[in-house]
């Protein structure tokens, strides 16, 4: 990268849009956050208006080129990450129909179950995609629409992600990128083209879907107005950008083979970059097309992670104040309990799971409780069910082929040092922290751009800057006890999933 250009990366988030300027050596030099609101109209759904993002997103980058010292002249380059799996229906005039179903919208199994049919099962619909259909993926929702809303399914013209409505309104081009397109439901993974099985089983036609690019590839220059308000020049270029959980692993560094990263947040994700596309025959992970081109992003997502220790403490905060409950006492109680705690085993699935186990019904519990057992064998065990989950996944994905020879971690629990030293015992591996990768998606979006356009010449030389920050090794003793935890811990689900069932009927008929 040359002279004091810069390149942008705007991230429409969930709850908020996040922008950065990112500069020739990695840093970034200015950032903006815009909110804006959720709506939940019935249970289960989860929608947000498109026009709040363009206006969240307009905000932002006025509030960064305004900052940058050359007044946004310096920029060289746009990025775009976003939700991924949100349905945007545009009608032929480009119109937005109703508010975007979002990624965390449950309303539509019975339709991925009808289209799941349609295709000829589960097993036909990952040899289509690569990936079972679960109820976040875009499929799923447009269903939904043709059968409940037929007016609205009648109107549609065209269908896009999140990100790409920011790209429609920038530069005027229907397009996408191959990771976004990949958790659609409707994109084979392996020949990185549009599914035709899934499209007829859903009943549209590659018509309404955007054209799909590599994620360092030019989709078109801002429209004239745009720039003009932006005060950017009118050649600056949009790129393909990804999908947020994708490109949150490109942010991390993470490359090719060799590294896994490990998000570790409410949930935890572990995710690694392939230079093959793996089999998934059991959909037990989901399979993306990489941002790296001709590379695959392979992610198993845990749907409790360190949220599991948040719902402990939330829990115990009901004794009120002078219980004296608090993060930093329930780490050293943890701390200062065995490692395996006794024999306490905790099963994490308090939001049912995801992977390695597609199962909504699952729920979360304590095995091996006894007498003896303390709030610290209570706290630690939590924190060890949630690694050894993760630990689960990872065996997947190298079960898949996919090597693992670090573990690059990332995510708020990350700053806690327990947490990464659990890690490394359970996981047998290195477990390294990295300086200059907590921006996320926004950040990989502008890395993208900037590696499209040739201010870096690769993504490594992009990635330079990154150094590591803290490295925690596996103690040989812990990792041995946790290999025998772990062969209990990974028949837990099997050995309970008759009483998901009943318990599940029994919520159900309160």
């Amino acid at each position: 990268m040359t002279g004091n250009t810069v390149t942008l990366g705007i991230d429409i988030g969930t709850s908020s849009c996040k922008a950065v300027a990112v500069a020739a050596d990695g840093a970034v030099v200015a950032t903006a956050t815009a909110d804006y609101p959720l709506y939940t109209p019935h249970h289960g759904h989860s929608e947000q208006a498109p026009e709040d993002w363009w206006a969240a997103t307009d905000l932002c980058v006025r509030q960064i080129t305004r900052a940058l010292p050359a007044r946004g002249a310096e920029v060289t380059a746009i990025g775009l990450s976003g939700q991924m799996h949100g349905l945007v229906a545009l009608d032929s005039d480009n119109n937005v129909i109703r508010r975007s179903i979002l990624w965390n919208d449950q309303r539509c199994d019975a339709e991925c179950a009808a289209i799941t049919e349609a295709v000829g099962g589960a097993e036909r619909v990952i040899e289509a995609t690569g990936n079972r259909l679960i109820t976040g993926f875009t499929a799923g929702k447009v269903r939904w629409l043709r059968d409940h809303e037929p007016e609205n399914f009648a109107r549609m013209a065209r269908i896009l992600n999140p990100k790409d409505y920011l790209r429609l309104r920038m530069s005027g081009v229907f397009a996408t990128d191959v990771s976004d397109a990949s958790g659609t439901g409707f994109y084979d993974v392996s020949a990185r083209c549009w599914s035709e099985p899934m499209l007829r089983a859903v009943g549209i036609s590659t018509q309404m879907l955007p054209r799909v690019a590599e994620s360092t590839d030019p989709t078109g220059p801002l429209l004239p107005q745009v720039a003009e308000g932006w005060n950017l020049s009118p050649d600056v270029q949009v790129y393909g950008g990804g999908g947020d959980a994708v490109i949150q692993t490109l942010s991390m560094g993470i490359t090719r083979p060799g590294d896994i990263g490990v998000t570790l947040g409410t949930a935890g994700i572990v995710a690694a970059a392939s230079d093959f596309c793996p089999e998934n025959k059991e959909g037990k992970v989901q399979v993306s097309c990489y941002n790296r081109p001709g590379y695959w992003h392979v992610m198993g997502v845990s749907l409790t992670a360190a949220g599991a220790l948040q719902w402990l403490a939330d829990t115990l905060s009901e004794l009120g104040p002078e219980a004296g409950v608090s993060f930093s006492k329930l780490i050293d109680l943890a701390r200062n309990t065995p490692p395996g705690a006794d024999g306490l085993l905790f099963v994490p699935y308090l939001a049912g799971e995801r992977s390695p186990h597609y199962a909504p019904a699952a729920s979360g519990g304590w095995v091996g409780l006894t007498r003896m057992h303390r709030l610290g064998h209570l706290v630690r065990s939590v924190i060890e069910g949630a690694v050894l989950n993760m630990r689960e996944i990872l065996e997947t994905l190298q079960d898949l082929g996919i090597a693992c020879e670090r573990i690059v971690a990332s995510g708020g629990a990350t700053r806690e040092p327990f947490w990464l030293q659990t890690m490394a015992d359970v996981f047998g591996r290195e477990v390294v922290t990295l300086t200059g990768c907590t921006e996320g998606g926004a950040y990989g979006a502008a890395i993208t751009a900037g590696v499209g356009v040739g201010n870096w010449e690769s993504f490594d030389q992009a990635f330079t800057h990154l150094q590591v920050d803290s490295a925690y090794h596996p103690n040989p003793r812990n990792h041995e006890m946790y290999l025998r935890v772990f062969e209990a811990h990974r028949r837990l689900f099997a050995d309970l999933t008759e009483v998901y069932k009943d318990v599940e009927l029994a919520r159900n008929n309160d």
